[in-house]
Formats: structure tokens, C-alpha cells, sequence
């Protein structure tokens, strides 16, 4: 009964999870505030507490969400261009090319704020070429490129830490790009993640085809019309705009892209028309659970869900490259 019908009960599960979360992470806090109260406070606009509320803690939440969704997706996506389950934004240096650019930009150009995503997209995409032009010798080696994504990670991490130290106090503030604590978010924030990300996450859905093909073989995917390296190009652009916005916004979360894509395929498959929603619903709910838990294990103080996410995501990189000699044919 439930392997004729995973795929739905899957989502089933991950949807009810995502809402039962939203609402206690919303709840649940310095100021607590009943299910029902929180409702009928945001469409009466009379009670002090959940004004409070909406202006701090719901921003948070819905930050989580596009950034968990907009990273899982990103996962997704630069696994089906390098056929490899080890790639992942923050990983392979594209999340801290995006946050090197991000601050950059608002350290010299304040007034461009809204802008910051373009920019981080930039950083992004160009961490993402390093690391594909470096990797390829006769092909992609799932060790090599995570290998030198580690080094490309460095690179612009330390780059990132090295305007953070410049003494400025806006690239200090800017420096919790690099931090992954999602407090003091406002709602300009959403309004830039939300815009960005929802362009990105729709694109990514338009190409789920495309990505199906590039699990055959190139030859094989050519003599079925597709143009592969269109393909390859336009998916990783799209990979790079959502790990960029999300980086920008939320800051830097590794490993997201490599879990939840994981968990997706074994429980939804790999057909990507499947998949890339599923990890997009899954990864929303990770990042949340992991800001909630952080944000409330050890009141009043905070755990950055980045930690979280690091606790968890280390020892799975290092199940999966344990397996490596059997992904994606290699």
C-alpha cells in the first residue's frame, strides 16, 4: 500500500510538516501567542503581541522558506548538469561566490540593495565556472570537483572575511550575509527572496525535461533532439540565480542541496517533474525546523541554523562519498 502510493503520501507528509512547523515556529518564541490568537490578530490588527509578530517573526519565516526551497532546488539542478548527487551551492563555491559579491556590492554601492541578488548571481556564476571549467578532464570526477569546490569555497570565503575585517561598520553589519542568522530580518528582505525566488523556482520547474535527459548519456540525449549544451547552460544559470538569492538574503547554509535532493529521489524518484517540487516543499521545511529549533532550543540565546544545518549535513557528505564508486555510473 504505501510503495504503490509513496509519492503521495510523501508529500502528504512533507506539506502537513511544513504547515504544523509554520505555525509553531510563529507561535512559539519570547512572545507566545495561541494558534487561534495569532489568526484573528492578523486579520484584526488588534492585539499588541501579534503585531509584534508579524513585524519580526513572520519575515524570518518566510525567508526560511524561499532560501530552504530556492537551495534545494539549486541542489537539484547542479546534480542533473554534472549527473552527480555530491554537487551542492554551498559546497562547490557558488553560495560563497554569491556572498563575497553581496557584500562587495553593499559595502560599495549602498543604494543597490535591492539589486544585491544580480550581483550575487554574478559571484555565483562565476565560482560555479571555476569549479566546472577546473573539474573537467575528460569528463567530470565526483572527488575532483568537490575537491576543488573546496578550494574555489575558500577563496572567496576568506575574501568575504577579508572586507568583513576592513573595520567599515556597514560591511560588518553586511557581514551577517556570511553568518546564516536570519533575526532583525525585515520585510524588504521578503520582498527581494520572494520576487527572486519565485522567478527562479518557476523557471526551474519549466525545465525539469531537460533535466531528465541529462541523466542519459550525452549521445543518447542528442539523438532525442536535445541540445545538450544549452541545456547544461540554462539549468546551471537558473541553479546559480537560486543559491544567489537565497545566499544574498538568508546567507550561507551548506548542505541543503546535497540532503534534500538526496532524501527526494528515494522517496519521490527521479523524474524531476516529481522531484524538483518535492524538494522544493522538503527543503523549506529543513531550513525552518532548523531556525526554529535554533532559534528556541536555547532561549533567549540562538543557534544559527547554519550550525544546524553543518551538524547534520557533515556526516552525510561523508555517507555519500563513501558511495560514490556506485552514483551516477561512476
Amino acid at each position: 500500500m504505501f510503495a504503490k502510493h509513496k509519492k503521495t503520501i510523501s508529500f502528504v507528509v512533507v506539506l502537513v510538516l511544513l504547515i504544523v512547523v509554520i505555525i509553531q515556529s510563529a507561535i512559539t518564541g519570547s512572545i507566545k501567542v495561541t494558534p487561534f490568537e495569532l489568526i484573528q490578530g492578523l486579520f484584526t490588527g488588534t492585539n499588541d503581541d501579534v503585531a509584534i509578530i508579524k513585524d519580526l517573526r513572520l519575515p524570518r519565516i518566510l525567508i526560511a522558506l524561499f532560501a530552504g526551497a530556492a537551495l534545494s532546488v539549486a541542489g537539484v539542478l547542479l546534480q542533473a548538469v554534472m549527473r552527480n548527487p555530491l554537487a551542492d551551492p554551498g559546497i562547490i563555491g557558488v553560495s560563497a561566490g554569491a556572498g563575497f559579491m553581496s557584500i562587495l556590492v553593499v559595502s560599495l554601492f549602498p543604494t543597490l540593495y535591492f539589486f544585491v541578488p544580480l550581483f550575487a548571481f554574478v559571484g555565483g556564476a562565476l565560482a560555479f565556472f571555476l569549479v566546472y571549467s577546473l573539474s573537467w578532464k575528460s569528463g567530470l570526477d565526483p572527488l575532483r570537483m568537490i575537491l576543488i569546490g573546496i578550494a574555489v569555497n575558500a577563496l572567496f570565503t576568506g575574501l568575504s572575511q577579508g572586507i568583513g575585517f576592513s573595520g567599515s561598520a556597514l560591511t560588518q553589519s553586511m557581514s551577517q550575509t556570511m553568518t546564516s542568522t536570519l533575526t532583525m530580518k525585515k520585510w524588504s528582505d521578503v520582498d527581494v527572496i520572494v520576487l527572486y525566488g519565485t522567478i527562479g523556482l518557476l523557471l526551474s520547474f519549466g525545465v525539469y525535461a531537460w533535466c531528465n535527459y541529462l541523466a542519459l548519456e550525452d549521445r543518447t540525449a542528442k539523438n532525442l533532439g536535445v541540445n545538450v549544451n544549452l541545456a547544461r547552460f540554462v539549468i546551471s544559470l537558473i541553479a546559480v540565480l537560486l543559491a544567489s538569492v537565497a545566499t544574498s538574503v538568508a546567507g550561507l547554509f551548506a548542505f541543503v542541496g546535497l540532503l534534500v535532493p538526496h532524501i527526494g529521489r528515494s522517496l519521490v524518484g527521479t523524474d524531476h517533474k516529481v522531484l524538483i517540487p518535492f524538494s522544493a516543499l522538503a527543503g523549506a521545511l529543513l531550513i525552518l525546523t532548523a531556525d526554529t529549533l535554533g532559534r528556541t532550543i536555547l532561549a533567549p540565546n540562538e543557534i544559527p541554523a547554519s550550525i544546524i544545518m553543518a551538524v547534520i549535513g557533515g556526516p552525510f557528505l561523508i555517507f555519500l562519498l563513501r558511495k560514490s564508486d556506485r552514483i551516477y555510473g561512476h
